[in-house]
């Protein structure tokens, strides 16, 4: 019998915000599923942004292959159709798509236009699931983390969320208690005490239409599920009571969290002081007031950080009735269950914050655990993987051959414990100028000890000795006594596997 594939994602979720860690945060369910099943340390996304890797996740391959080199970059659906949920609807499984999709805005994803289109939204009839990017049934929403200047849309806009979303008391009650705070009011910027009740959250939809679609699941047919959270993506806007989880008194917040701009690459405080070069004056303001968080005080960090581990308490919790579910139903026997991230948060490493062209391991590295048939119990794996492993994974455990074009590896001989390692992960961004008014061509290489990114416009480059140095506080580029090392990861670099795409889509934003 094939197996079932359950793929959990949270969006903006840094690799050591985990109880197994060793951070104060609370996250009994996905500490268990670490404890019954196998975990990897080494683990980076194929870029730090969500849309190019997500779209990697999908497809299985990297960022300058697939196209979508930046945000507002649209997967081309045909290559989407050939990630692994159509491949392996193809071969008898069910395949869909619940939460978060964030793959573009292409005109030609559907007969009906794009559905993660604002306002192409409103041209989907109500009874719309599908299919989309190889999913033949989606239940999805218009990005599901919001701000004054990304609203959630209302109906006819939107999508199945967005109609849930609004459906809840009075006509607006749901939007206008989102933006308002129990208080007492936060000094931390972007964050605050939400008076949206948890049963009315994207986070609690996204749980509950999981569990819903694996009860009607028949279980003569396999199933592959992406269940997409939102969170814990900025804004900091946690509900109650998973808000009042974490005080601010008690959470550990970033180690070294003062900007330290003048040892660093060139580009990290360009990217912070540059004029966003957006086409529209929308994305400018947004890229100037929403992407951008200014240095915070050790208790505005406190703060934040408090509310961060909150809302990922709340997808803990969903991640454990989840779990519950296919206890339940009898489908855990043959389910393999996999909770990752698209990529993290600087959280306030070397006093930046979100996301940007600074690919510490807070940003770059992710959470990756696996359990179900064959997967050990209890077992880390060290070996540099990335999320783009997935659909080349699912291939293996479906026995369904692999695309040759492909630059995704299988872990299923590394989950099982074969005698086979790993090199490097690759993590690639050519950053358009509209997020941070410079344009950059950023490659990274991970391995098991060291990383090094060279921005290829300017040839300036970073590299960090994690061996000696995990936090990350010399830049040891150039520095003659890693001469060797540098070589070795630069010749990674170059040495990329996979074609890249000559005529790459255009920039939307």
């Amino acid at each position: 019998m094939k197996p079932n594939f359950l793929l959990i994602t949270s969006d903006q979720h840094r690799a050591d915000c985990y109880g197994f860690e060793g951070r104060k945060i609370k996250t009994p369910n996905l500490d268990r599923m670490a404890a019954e099943g196998t975990r990897f340390s080494n683990c980076i996304t194929p870029n730090v942004v969500c849309q190019p890797a997500r779209a990697s996740i999908l497809t299985g391959l990297l960022p300058l292959s697939h196209g979508v080199y930046d945000n507002h970059v649209s997967l081309d659906p045909k290559i989407g159709a050939q990630g692994w949920a159509g491949t392996l609807s193809k071969n008898g499984y069910k395949s869909a798509f619940i939460g978060k999709g964030h793959f573009g805005e292409n005109p030609n994803a559907t007969p009906y236009g794009a559905p993660e289109s604002r306002a192409g939204s409103a041209e989907f009839p109500e009874s719309w699931n599908g299919p989309f990017m190889g999913f033949e049934y989606v239940e999805l929403m218009i990005l599901g983390h919001w701000h004054d200047l990304l609203p959630c849309e209302k109906p006819p806009r939107g999508q199945h969320f967005e109609r849930w979303f609004w459906g809840h008391g009075e006509d607006g009650e749901a939007w206008k208690l989102w933006a308002e705070d129990f208080g007492p009011k936060l000094e931390a910027a972007q964050t605050w005490f939400s008076k949206l009740p948890e049963f009315w959250h994207s986070t609690t939809w996204v749980t509950d239409r999981t569990i819903d679609y694996l009860g009607k699941h028949d279980r003569n047919d396999p199933f592959c599920l992406w269940a997409s959270y939102p969170d814990p993506h900025h804004q900091f806007d946690c509900p109650e009571p998973w808000s009042r989880l974490h005080h601010e008194y008690e959470v550990d917040i970033a180690k070294h969290h003062q900007r330290d701009l003048d040892q660093r690459p060139w580009w990290h405080r360009a990217s912070l002081e540059n004029e966003p070069q957006a086409k529209h004056e929308h994305e400018r303001i947004l890229r100037q007031e929403y992407s951008r968080i200014p240095p915070q005080t050790d208790r505005q960090l406190a703060q934040m950080t408090a509310n961060y581990y909150g809302e990922i308490a709340f997808i803990d919790q969903g991640v454990g009735r989840i779990l519950q579910k296919l206890e339940d139903s009898g489908l855990a026997e043959n389910t393999i269950v996999i909770f990752t991230s698209d990529h993290g948060d600087l959280l306030g490493d070397h006093g930046l914050y979100l996301k940007g062209p600074t690919p510490y391991e807070g940003l770059l590295r992710l959470g990756f655990i696996a359990i179900g048939p064959g997967i050990p119990e209890n077992k880390i794996v060290d070996e540099p993987v990335s999320t783009n492993d997935l659909a080349a994974s699912f291939y293996d455990w479906a026995k369904v051959e692999k695309p040759k074009n492909i630059q995704s590896q299988s872990l299923r001989p590394l989950l099982e414990g074969k005698p086979e390692t790993r090199d490097v992960a690759y993590s690639e961004w050519n950053q358009q100028p509209s997020r941070t008014g410079v344009e950059l061509n950023l490659r990274t290489v991970r391995t098991k000890n060291a990383k090094l990114t060279l921005e290829l416009i300017s040839g300036a480059g970073e590299m960090y000795d994690l061996a000696d140095d995990p936090d990350e506080m010399t830049n040891r580029f150039d520095d003659p006594s890693k001469k060797t090392l540098q070589k070795e990861l630069a010749d990674m670099i170059y040495e990329r596997p996979g074609t890249i795409m000559e005529s790459m889509p255009e920039h939307e934003a």
